[in-house]
């Protein structure tokens, strides 16, 4: 069986989540480097295999699949290790949900409208956009608040078990507190806190570290 190829650069949210998936369930794999900011755009040969230039993109066995969460879910199923999805079908739609919430509210949010804007544009010499900051600090407790809610008393965001859930917030989480603002935030919700101390000490986190 050929190692799984995992495309995309590892600076990217998304394809850590997937390293972390990866990582977790102790499958080798090579990462063949993709950038999509690059200024001629992502390589004509990445196209084909994802038609909408984002990342990452597996390939196994000759099986191609984009999108992150398809991705995640796949290696979960299709290589042995420890489940990362619950069996039961209420924990598995919980763990559903936190992932949905990350796409939907934490990455614009919590990435791009904070980390972005307070961390890496500075960084580049690189004007932040006020306004698109503070709508984003505005509604960052309220992002917080729920994940702290629906994570309850349990050591992991789905349970008491590390699941997806878990690999795929923990990135943006990674971003977002590299911002003041971030870590104390953070700090206003115990549960979620202590969840990030566990996390990101684990040590696919440690593997998987952006190089810049």
């Amino acid at each position: 069986m050929q190692k799984p190829i995992l495309f995309g650069a590892d600076y990217s949210v998304y394809v850590r989540a997937a390293r972390l998936a990866l990582h977790e369930k102790g499958v080798d794999y090579d990462l063949e480097p993709v950038d999509v900011f690059a200024d001629e755009g992502p390589p004509p040969s990445y196209l084909a295999r994802q038609p909408f230039g984002r990342i990452p993109a597996l390939e196994h066995n000759g099986f191609q699949l984009y999108e992150t969460g398809a991705i995640t879910r796949y290696i979960d199923e299709a290589f042995e290790g420890p489940a990362l999805q619950p069996a039961d079908p209420r924990h598995r739609a919980r763990v559903n949900q936190i992932i949905s919430i990350a796409d939907g509210y934490v990455y614009p949010t919590l990435v791009w409208g904070i980390y972005v804007e307070r961390v890496s544009k500075p960084l580049r010499g690189e004007p932040s956009d006020g306004k698109h900051l503070a709508a984003s600090l505005f509604k960052a407790p309220i992002i917080l608040k729920a994940l702290a809610d629906l994570m309850g008393g349990g050591l992991w965001l789905g349970g008491a078990s590390l699941t997806l859930a878990d690999l795929h917030l923990a990135p943006m989480m990674d971003y977002f507190g590299m911002a003041p603002e971030g870590r104390q935030m953070l700090e206003e919700h115990a549960n979620l806190n202590a969840w990030w101390s566990r996390m990101r000490e684990r040590p696919g986190m440690r593997q998987t570290k952006p190089t810049a």
